[in-house]
């Protein structure tokens, strides 16, 4: 009897630097999803770019979101309608929606961009910030790029565009945020992100701040992590709007395969389909098979 006490006062003594570091951290790690627990940063992972003191978080929330991919699978896909009947429309990058909108639909809540997607944006402001006003951005990027105290390139650039389109509302994913989603990958995974020499995709932070704000996400044009090696599948363009571009499974492929800076857009995918068990998560075009 004494001996299997100090058994399970051992089994204590270990298990408990775990629960407080996890608890710190401020998100659960239960498998098949990233939601926040109780009391987490949640939403405020997301801040406002001003030239105000003080920090302003995304306040928003969405019953129902569609998350449109950028994938050439969108193409004839004919949900346009269907798209802009969601609460909330959720974009990434630079995705156009102008002689799309019969397949991709013609709103756009929220526009997650990469870094490297900035210039794109800037490239077409007008659009962007003064024609599409009601949008929110949502950018990432690594440290040395949004950076806020005057040494960061790209957060300097959103800040000089946040002057000029004073009511556009646009945000940053936090430093503690990309580390959370990091965190996020390796525990879904078993691998540290930076040691596999991998870069998250924008399809990741936007899958992520979806579950962060909606009740309920439809997701189109998104192909799981098995279309690649099926004999039948269709060879659609990496982006719909990028006609003539590589092959959209070539891509994956070597991405999936690069040693250094690549995206792991198909382990991304297998991810994804863990989520949808625990999360009202559905796929369309093509549908999966969860």
């Amino acid at each position: 009897m004494k001996s299997l006490v100090c058994r399970w006062l051992c089994l204590l003594s270990l298990s408990l630097p775990l629960l407080i570091w996890f608890g710190h951290r401020g998100w659960s790690v239960r498998p098949g999803g990233p939601w926040p627990a109780a009391g987490s940063t949640g939403r405020r992972g997301y801040v406002r770019i001003t030239r105000s003191r003080g920090a302003q978080v995304l306040d928003m929330n969405c019953s129902r979101c569609a998350l449109v991919s950028s994938s050439g699978q969108m193409l004839g896909a004919g949900v346009g309608e269907e798209v802009d009947q969601a609460k909330c429309v959720i974009r990434m990058n630079n995705a156009p929606t102008g002689g799309f909108e019969e397949d991709v639909g013609s709103r756009t809540t929220i526009r997650v961009t990469s870094h490297t997607s900035v210039p794109m944006l800037v490239a077409n402001e007008r659009y962007y910030f003064q024609q599409s006003a009601n949008t929110t951005y949502v950018f990432w990027g690594p440290e040395r790029n949004m950076r806020r105290d005057g040494k960061g390139r790209v957060f300097n650039t959103l800040l000089e565009i946040a002057r000029k389109y004073p009511h556009v509302r646009m945000y940053t994913v936090s430093r503690e945020k990309i580390q959370h989603c990091d965190d996020v990958f390796e525990n879904e995974t078993g691998k540290n992100r930076m040691k596999t020499g991998a870069f998250l995709s924008t399809g990741f932070f936007t899958m992520i701040l979806a579950i962060d704000l909606c009740d309920s996400i439809r997701v189109y044009g998104m192909i799981d992590d098995q279309y690649c090696s099926r004999a039948n599948r269709s060879a659609v363009p990496y982006h719909y709007y990028e006609r003539n571009r590589i092959d959209e499974c070539r891509m994956y492929r070597v991405h999936e395969r690069k040693r250094r800076g690549g995206h792991r857009f198909i382990t991304e995918k297998a991810i994804y389909a863990k989520w949808a068990r625990q999360h009202k998560m559905e796929f369309r075009h093509p549908t999966w098979k969860l």
